[in-house]
């Protein structure tokens, strides 16, 4: 009971202080809703509609018009203008006007006529991941119903009827569906998994800088003693308030996602609420050993910026695990975003249960091991004259 005691000693203080400066708060939490409303407004159709790309008409015929208006009528592109050569079209793309161009070359409708295999060229600026992709599955899809636009004319000059041409053309359809993400939503893609992955990076960046800005106050031994002189009891005091904070964060994103915007949730929302929680600890625990081997404020603040910024690519949300040397894949296990994001594709996606995420869990406690490790670094500095002052400098 003593040590409860102790700790909530040491999260009133830490409440006192954080509502000294009630604007912490307020930029963390308006820098979720603006990082939510950005990302739900850019993904609300799914995925991207309507890229510009642009059409080098060389030959100007009936059957390069043709193209030109189907390619205009496909949802995920428009045409953005038609350049009379290719070097035009190249510079519109380098100044970002286009990310995209076809160049039908001279004399096709001729070849068409003759019998002759007409051949096009494709040119994708592949700087762009997302609108080069697009933008290419876009044109090779158009560029493959033109070949066999182009097919359906010679061989109905030949004189096959139109069964026997369809059979030619396509002679298996394929049926296809999307499991899971049926839509191709990349809101679905992209927000499950960035948005906690950015609460947790802020929720990083601030248990670093409370701790940091004990030593930096010299107020140490002061936090210390609020809880009794036991240090774990001021670790748990000092993380008690902003993992509840974090965690309300991340549990109030999902909300939204999973029941207004209807984003996939096959298993129980409950393993995504044990998740949200873990994440924040794990993060936190992190952050407290970075904050108490470290020196100074800025030193800490730079090694966890650094720390942090690296989980949004070795989270495997933005680029396969699994692709990565072997080095980096054992690298990845160090951050709590990607227990997180295989947490969430088992649950969430295909509707696991615990026996699957247990390692996961298992791995998120033991970040706790991190604060521990931490811990034992502060009770040397507590004992430490150094870290002492009797200046009253906080609650």
């Amino acid at each position: 009971m003593g040590m409860w005691i102790h700790i909530m000693r040491v999260a009133q203080r830490e409440v006192r202080r954080t509502m000294s400066h009630p604007r912490y708060l307020l930029l963390l939490a308006a820098s979720v809703v603006f990082t939510f409303v950005f990302f739900a407004t850019v993904t609300r159709d799914g995925q991207p509609q309507r890229l510009p790309i642009g059409i080098v008409d060389l030959d100007n015929s009936y059957l390069s018009r043709r193209i030109c208006h189907e390619l205009n009528a496909t949802p995920g592109v428009c045409v953005e203008a038609v350049y009379t050569n290719h070097t035009e079209a190249r510079r519109a793309m380098q100044r970002g006007v286009i990310f995209a161009f076809y160049e039908i070359p001279h004399g096709t409708y001729n070849e068409v006529l003759q019998f002759h295999g007409p051949h096009f060229s494709m040119y994708v600026n592949s700087a762009y991941i997302l609108a080069g992709t697009l933008s290419y599955k876009q044109l090779a899809t158009m560029g493959m119903l033109a070949t066999g636009a182009v097919q359906r004319e010679v061989l109905r000059k030949k004189g096959y009827d139109e069964e026997h041409i369809m059979g030619i053309i396509q002679p298996v359809t394929y049926d296809t569906h999307n499991i899971n993400n049926p839509w191709i939503n990349y809101g679905v893609y992209l927000m499950t998994t960035l948005l906690p992955a950015i609460i947790a990076f802020l929720a990083l960046l601030h248990m670093a800088y409370v701790v940091a800005i004990e030593r930096g106050d010299r107020t140490l031994r002061r936090w210390i003693r609020k809880a009794g002189g036991n240090v774990y009891s001021a670790m748990l005091g000092k993380m008690l308030p902003y993992t509840l904070w974090y965690t309300l964060l991340v549990v109030a994103v999902n909300f939204v996602m999973f029941t207004f915007l209807h984003f996939p949730l096959q298993g129980s929302w409950g393993y995504i609420v044990l998740a949200s929680f873990l994440l924040i600890f794990a993060a936190q625990s992190a952050a407290l050993l970075i904050a108490a081997c470290l020196p100074d404020a800025p030193l800490t603040m730079g090694v966890t910026t650094i720390y942090g910024a690296m989980s949004f690519s070795l989270s495997g949300f933005s680029f396969p695990v699994e692709s990565m040397p072997l080095f980096f894949q054992a690298f990845s296990w160090l951050y709590p975003i990607r227990h997180y994001f295989l947490i969430y594709t088992k649950v969430g996606i295909y509707g696991q249960g615990f026996d699957t995420i247990w390692p996961q869990v298992a791995a998120l406690v033991a970040f706790g091991l991190l604060a521990m490790v931490g811990s034992v670094v502060l009770q040397r500095q507590y004992k430490d004259n150094r870290w002492y002052t009797e200046e009253v400098l906080a609650i």
